[in-house]
């Protein structure tokens, strides 16, 4: 069966018209003849969106009970039954009501999906997993509902619903998103034009980067080459030199100009050795492009405006800046540099910027070292020299010019031959001292036009010159060879240093390293494969680009790392000479691999060593806090059966009173064992709904004596939006323990107070206090500060850790303080601003998302 296709609305808040747009999508979907039913919408008694389901059939939602409240979630039994074509689901990043079928509202999608249906969702930018702290740090709001990006991006279409910042709040103004005793705080907190404007700013900024996503992809399956300038992207050829900078913030201030711009560094060095560039400069380089949010990319290649070129089109580049040649103007005769090459051949696609600046024709310093890997046309210059060279001077010196002399003639052949050793090596070079030798015998040495030679000084000297242009020839030669060596170690040199720094400014990721091996080498893909056994499948365990070898066999290049991984490559053959920096890259991917497992496998080994620790603590707690007050039942209860002793009516009501203290105090420990529990697994899902402080605190204080605590909760405080339950347990656990701690006579004080959007409510004892040091540790679970009290019943060490569970919970914070004049004050903070609840304030009666 075919995987159902996935459409999203995406919004950038709550009221842009995600759910409207969807239901008009499926009203058209109708009118063609689709099966398209209402899986989950929720309306929010939106006039508008209501009147939209008039006409759509709507799958009946699966009631849920839980803390006492009824919820309708999605019946996803109930849809896989009906099969439509077409299912409508919003929210995707909703939470479900504990019970239901799956945890997340995108869970439930993806089985639709599995199971062939079509689905048509909505999810607000703010609801993406990797976008949550950016979100928190604009608004101030933490979305505790989030579905991973990874989900958003799989859908096979995305559409952004856009509305103004001010449209918004005329909608808002006009009540035709929440209720009208709901809008005056949502405009003047969540919803400010500021807000509003990043937010917009976000979800624009995300779609595009998936629809690039979608074009690099189309661009590498149809192997368009060709630039389409969907948005700029600059990039800056640097040599290492000191222009470098000023190049990158021109580019910089270029991007600027356009929205969604970019820059990209590219410093490319040849296969056969480096330029005059400055490792420190090119580092300081880098640090300035990504510091301008550019991003740095060191590639290899010989023929370096065209090495230029092929990577701004493989990235898309619209434009390219480089900086005017700091060759002198003599210089120019040797050809046009890189600079006025890229210009040529970029074509009409692809716009190239000269950048004047101060190194601009002030040389290029020391001279460029050069390798003598020698190309054909080399080679071939070099045999015309040392072959034609010989016959056309001797034309020269026979017909055109008077006689110079025989040691003349030979100082010249002699030049022909160390010219041919420049060009060619030394095999032209050699060629051209056998032919040299050859024409001064015939034409230059008596008798003339034989090759016998009448006076013995011209043999001497015709056997000097043959060994004097070998000698030349081998020693221009072996210092070419020796000149490319150091080059070509250089090189490697270099490459490995970028390695090393990529280590230590911590890109250890597998994927950044095998996407830095696939542009030094100019690869199409890279991939890292492994195997258990030699007679075992391959697996990859990580490749970036297009298409990666599956196996050994399909890879243009590979690289044995160990017994059974592999580093394969696709694209080209690379030669053998780059194979020594490439098992390099090979070695560090291996190792980046182990480390990343064993990484894995230490933080699993820390998750067993901590509930090691719990279940430890546990024991110790059971053996002895929990026998304690089971001992005082079992001893009230023996004495009560006893048939020795008359007990008067006082006796058998203080025996009685102790067994329901001792059960009281049994229930409070097993009760603080369960939420810690419930905290440590993550189960706990708070209802977030309107709730009065005054209403709440008293109920939390059951559990103490009347006269122990003094409470002050103004009337006039704000709603709180949290989770009833959750709260009065938190500030029942920090109240107990104030009690606890105060000195006898003294009461504890509970006083609350409003401050911006929230409320802060303060438990003040004058005990013996907490020194800083300690103030963080006495919330961890099975920890005690100091001794308790003489007659005080001690606990296992969790009310602490559970109120801040709770606390943090349902959106709030508790800390401690010193209280002046001595005592611990514990400052618990909820929020009662409506943009804080995870989902609309109009609806106070569903479950945390």
């Amino acid at each position: 069966m075919a995987r159902g296709k996935l459409r999203i609305y995406l919004g950038a808040a709550p009221g842009v018209g995600k759910t409207y747009a969807m239901l008009s999508e499926a009203h058209r979907r109708i009118e063609r003849g689709t099966d398209c039913v209402v899986a989950f919408v929720e309306h929010h008694h939106r006039p508008r969106t209501e009147v939209m389901l008039h006409g759509l059939e709507q799958v009946p939602r699966r009631q849920l009970e839980y803390r006492g409240a009824t919820f309708g979630e999605m019946d996803v039994d109930a849809v896989l039954r009906r099969a439509p074509a077409v299912a409508l689901v919003d929210e995707l990043a909703h939470s479900n009501v504990p019970g239901s079928r799956n945890a997340k509202r995108w869970q439930d999608v993806e089985e639709l999906l599995v199971a062939g249906i079509d689905v048509i969702s909505t999810v607000n930018i703010q609801h993406l997993e990797s976008l949550g702290d950016v979100v928190e740090s604009i608004t101030g709001v933490r979305q505790r509902e989030s579905v991973p990006d990874e989900v958003v991006r799989r859908a096979d279409q995305i559409e952004l619903v856009d509305m103004s910042p001010e449209a918004l709040r005329r909608r808002m103004a006009h009540g035709n998103v929440y209720k009208p005793d709901k809008v005056d705080a949502a405009l003047s907190n969540y919803f400010r034009p500021g807000n509003l404007t990043a937010l917009r700013e976000l979800a624009l900024l995300w779609v595009a980067d998936r629809v690039d996503e979608y074009l690099n992809e189309y661009r590498s399956e149809h192997r368009v080459s060709k630039i389409w300038g969907s948005r700029e992207r600059i990039v800056v050829g640097l040599t290492g030199g000191p222009e470098g900078r000023t190049l990158i913030r021109r580019a910089a201030r270029l991007a600027e100009k356009g929205a969604g711009g970019e820059v990209l560094a590219v410093y490319i060095s040849r296969s056969d050795g480096l330029t005059a560039a400055s490792p420190k400069e090119l580092a300081v380089q880098r640090t300035l492009v990504e510091d301008l949010g550019g991003t740095f990319h060191h590639v290899v290649g010989d023929d370096i405006a065209a090495a230029l070129l092929d990577f701004a089109r493989g990235v898309n580049a619209t434009q390219i800046v480089l900086g005017v040649s700091r060759r002198r103007s003599w210089q120019y005769v040797f050809g046009p540099g890189v600079g006025g090459t890229v210009a040529v051949e970029s074509g009409p696609d692809l716009d190239v910027h000269l950048i004047t600046h101060d190194e601009a024709g002030k040389g290029r310093g020391l001279p460029v070292t050069r390798g003598a890997r020698l190309g054909r046309s080399r080679v071939l210059w070099g045999w015309a020299v040392g072959v034609l060279g010989p016959a056309l001077l001797t034309w020269l010196l026979t017909s055109a010019t008077p006689d110079v002399g025989l040691a003349n003639d030979m100082l010249l052949f002699l030049t022909l031959t160390v010219a041919a050793a420049l060009l060619g090596g030394l095999f032209p070079a050699l060629a051209s001292a056998v032919v040299g030798s050859l024409l001064l015998n015939w034409y230059f040495t008596p008798p003339v036009h034989t090759l016998t030679i009448a006076d013995p000084k011209n043999i001497v000297a015709i056997a000097i010159f043959v060994g004097v242009a070998v000698s030349v020839a081998s020693v221009v030669d072996l210092a070419a060879r020796r000149t490319h060596q150091a080059a070509r170690l250089r090189a490697e040199s270099e490459i490995l240093s970028f390695l090393a720094g990529n280590v230590l400014r911590g890109e250890t990721t597998l994927e950044a390293l095998l996407e830095r091996v696939r542009e030094t080498f100019g690869m199409e893909s890279v991939a890292l494969l492994e195997r258990t056994g030699e007679t075992e499948p391959w697996t990859c365990a990580g490749s970036v680009g297009p298409q990666p070898a599956a196996v050994p066999e399909d890879a243009d290049v590979d690289v044995p790392v160990g017994d059974h991984m592999v580093l394969s490559l696709r694209g080209r053959v690379l030669p053998a000479a780059d194979r020594r920096v490439l098992a390099a890259f090979a070695a560090q991917a291996a190792v980046v691999l182990d480390r990343q497992r064993l990484q894995r496998e230490a933080d699993r080994a820390k998750e067993l060593a901590e509930g090691n620790r719990i279940r430890t603590a546990l024991l110790a707690a059971v053996s002895h806090d929990l026998r304690t007050p089971l001992a005082g039942i079992k001893a009230a209860v023996t004495s009560l059966r006893s048939d020795d002793v008359e007990w008067s009516e006082q006796d058998r009501a203080e025996l009685l009173q102790a067994i329901e203290e001792g059960a009281d105090r049994l229930d409070h420990l097993v009760g603080n064992l369960l939420d810690m529990s419930r905290l440590q697994t993550g189960t706990v899902t708070p209802i977030i709904r309107e709730s009065d402080l005054d209403e709440v605190v008293p109920m939390a204080l059951g559990g103490v004596p009347e006269d122990s605590v003094d409470l002050d909760i103004p009337e006039t405080l704000p709603m709180v939006w949290v989770d009833r339950g959750l709260l009065e347990r938190a500030v029942a656990n920090v109240v107990e323990n104030a009690v606890k701690y105060s000195p006898p006579g003294e009461r504890a004080l509970v006083s609350a107070s409003a401050l911006a959007d929230r409320v802060e409510l303060r438990v003040v004892d004058r005990g013996p206090g907490v020194p800083d040091e300690a103030k963080d540790s006495i919330f961890e679970p099975f920890q005690r500060y100091g001794d308790s009290p003489r007659g005080v019943g001690v606990g296992v060490g969790l009310g602490l850790a559970v109120a801040r569970g709770f606390a943090e919970a349902v959106g709030g914070t508790l800390r401690a303080e010193d209280t002046p004049g001595g005592g611990l004050t514990m400052v618990l903070s909820v929020p009662t601003d409506p943009a804080r609840r995870p989902e609309q304030p109009d609806l106070p009666a569903t479950a945390a998302r």
